[in-house]
């Protein structure tokens, strides 16, 4: 049987123990490098999977992240940001993690085998939602069942995996494969595998983000403001989007209840939040569009709008 390549031996691993901590740093660095290439060559996957990602959201139903060990923290990670970054609301995601999230510092390392109660975790799994789940192995019987239950139920199914040929891509609707090189440090998949799966789930998010609208020109247009730093940065939103003084912008805001697209709208001379609201409905929650329509004065079926 062939090694998986994520727990073969890295050629440079030889010999490691005895070179000079600057040597291995460099070596770390380097493999940190190359793993971070990796997504690289599953572009078109990663955008299909995020196409697959706001139909879920649109359509009111549930991103599902699961996996197990180190990449059950990566998945987890961006999962609990989708909230703050971009007010995906909390009742259409959800995080399992084999073994359940970790409350102290010590992982269990046996709970990727337990796939006793993904059943029960999965029972609402219906064909509208997304189940996004990482393995580096590709072949976790955890993330694997999983699998096997979303087909079953007609769920969509996004694997990443760091191995080719493994069960969890096979079982996938968009397979995610993230050709890493062996560890430096053989089997540690923490290292060069799951960078490769952070900037992976990160980029499915994102893009995600992108297709719902709420992105434009690099900025968060979604954001939940939420903290001083946040309305800070919705406030200078507001102003580079709509060239408006801080203070026209904080009204703004206020009016639109924080909802910052409603505030772009209503800083650029839409009359009414109703008005605003109506805009964003017509053009899918973009506000690109939307604010094109105020600054040409191409409301006038809406000014009515209370």
């Amino acid at each position: 049987m062939t090694t998986p390549v994520t727990e073969q031996l890295h050629q440079e691993a030889i010999g490691l123990d005895a070179r000079p901590l600057t040597e291995v740093a460099n070596l770390l660095a380097q493999s940190q490098s190359k793993a971070a290439a990796a997504p690289l060559a599953s572009l078109p996957s990663i955008c299909a999977g995020a196409k697959e990602m706001a139909q879920t959201i649109r359509s009111g139903g549930v991103l599902h992240y699961l996996a197990a060990g180190s990449s059950g923290l990566m998945a987890a990670a961006d999962a609990l940001e989708l909230g703050g970054t971009f007010s995906i609301p909390a009742s259409q995601i959800r995080i399992h993690m084999a073994g359940g999230l970790p409350s102290g510092v010590e992982m269990p390392g046996d709970t990727e085998d337990a796939t006793g109660t993904l059943a029960h975790d999965l029972a609402d799994l219906s064909p509208k939602d997304t189940l996004i789940t990482v393995s580096a192995s590709g072949s976790t019987p955890y993330t694997v069942a999983a699998a096997r239950i979303a087909r079953d139920k007609g769920a969509t199914i996004i694997g990443i995996a760091n191995n080719d040929g493994t069960d969890l891509l096979r079982l996938s609707d968009h397979s995610i494969l993230l050709a890493t090189p062996p560890e430096l440090i053989s089997g540690s998949t923490r290292m060069g595998a799951g960078t490769a799966q952070k900037i992976a789930l990160n980029m499915l998010s994102t893009l995600m983000a992108v297709e719902l609208g709420h992105i434009q020109d690099g900025m968060m247009i979604n954001l939940r403001a939420d903290n001083d730093k946040l309305r800070a940065r919705a406030n200078g939103i507001v102003c580079q989007l709509t060239h408006v003084s801080p203070e026209q912008a904080a009204s703004a805001l206020t009016s639109a209840g924080g909802n910052l697209k409603c505030a772009a709208l209503l800083a650029a001379g839409a009359q009414t939040l109703n008005q605003a609201q109506a805009l964003l409905h017509e053009t899918n929650d973009h506000l690109r569009p939307a604010l094109e329509r105020v600054k040409n004065k191409e409301t006038i079926n809406l000014g009515d709008t209370k």
